[in-house]
């Protein structure tokens, strides 16, 4: 088994590595060995790594921290080299301080910590979150259910704090629904537009039933599924010949309210009566936890016990490999350091986050074994 490493120590060794997506760079291996004391599983498939590593104590429930140790590409216009960890006073400066290698290193140190449980405790990591993800978590859980290893519980350490370290926890997230709608026309001389048929002057009438419009109204979980326009093209861009068709491209993060055929309901009324085609597709789907579980109630106190800040609970964001993890009915929410540098330049998170990530998993895993 490697040493111990101070918790600083250990997140500096791993942001280190250049695990852009989906090489690890050896840093799952790291992680195997620095856990030796605990059982790894392998599933490998497409260039892509995921190790589940796990650990028996006793016959009670099952809990697993999830991550990623991949990270993207780090661009241009970083102030420090952003494979080279830079600590600035109270910062840590590197590609993947806060999405999300804190939460790896919070993770992996509470479990090398770990001496006792009434149950099992294993952490569930890939190696392309990043990317497309076909062959990460996905296959992996497929493979813990073939061999009954599902855990009962999931605490995904992505960065989801937004003023203050403590100050949100995820409990579900949105569906994402992407759709293009192409209308056709006949293009035409634009100083004889009774000879054409113009389909920017055929949608123009409705596009405000669609740009920005909101699907439902909301609940208690989710905020309200809105129709978000991301592209508009169509002609040849001069002014003297109007176009031959017009597309639209848009994006829905939904609710458990809206669905992909309600989707479809929606433009087909708007645009009857116009030659048009349309396609939908439904990149993940909606979930939220229970309130009321074991999960949520232990997180939310191990983070007040360790920060002394009460957690919001919230679905807002994007996806993450939680939409994996939900539909095999286990108990999935996230917790991390302040998400606002994820992705940029200058992706920094703090030494106090960092330390006191590790401090609340730890907590966490106490309140579990009660």
């Amino acid at each position: 088994m490697e040493k111990r490493l101070d918790t600083i120590d250990l997140f500096l060794k791993i942001l280190s590595r250049v695990s852009i997506t989906p090489d690890d760079d050896g840093l799952l291996d790291y992680i195997r060995d620095y856990l030796a004391e605990f059982e790894a599983i392998w599933v490998n498939k497409g260039g892509v790594k995921n190790l589940f590593l796990t650990k028996k104590f006793g016959d009670g429930k099952h809990i697993c921290f999830v991550g990623h140790v991949d990270i993207v590409p780090a661009g241009d216009g970083w102030r420090t080299n952003p494979f080279v960890p830079v600590i600035d006073g109270d910062y840590i400066y590197a590609r993947g301080t806060q999405d999300m290698k804190s939460g790896v290193v919070a993770m992996v140190q509470a479990c090398r910590d770990l001496e006792n449980f009434n149950g099992r405790v294993s952490i569930m990591l890939t190696s392309d979150e990043e990317g497309d993800g076909t062959y990460g978590l996905q296959i992996l859980l497929r493979h813990l259910k073939e061999i009954d290893l599902l855990p009962d519980y999931c605490l995904i350490g992505e960065p989801t704090c937004e003023e203050v370290f403590g100050d949100a926890i995820k409990v579900g997230r949105r569906g994402s629904i992407n759709g293009e709608i192409v209308i056709k026309g006949r293009q035409g001389h634009a100083a004889y537009p009774e000879k054409s048929i113009n389909p920017i002057h055929q949608v123009a009438p409705i596009l405000d039933k669609i740009a920005g419009v909101n699907l439902d109204s909301g609940d208690n979980n989710f905020a309200p599924s809105k129709i978000v326009l991301t592209d508009i093209r169509g002609g040849m861009e001069v002014t003297n010949v109007t176009p031959s068709s017009l597309k639209i491209m848009f994006n829905i993060r939904n609710s458990t309210k809206i669905s992909k055929d309600s989707v479809k309901e929606y433009i087909e009324e708007l645009f009857s009566g116009l030659d048009y085609s349309l396609k939908l597709e439904q990149s993940s789907f909606p979930f939220v936890t229970d309130r009321d579980s074991a999960l949520i109630e232990n997180l939310n106190r191990a983070i007040f016990d360790i920060t002394g800040v009460k957690a919001k609970l919230s679905t807002a964001g994007g996806t993450s490999d939680g939409r994996h993890i939900a539909p095999y009915g286990i108990d999935v929410v996230e917790f991390g350091v302040i998400n606002d540098r994820i992705h940029a330049v200058d992706e920094r998170t703090t030494i106090y986050e960092v330390e006191s990530l590790y401090r609340v998993y730890k907590r966490f895993i106490s309140l579990m074994n009660n």
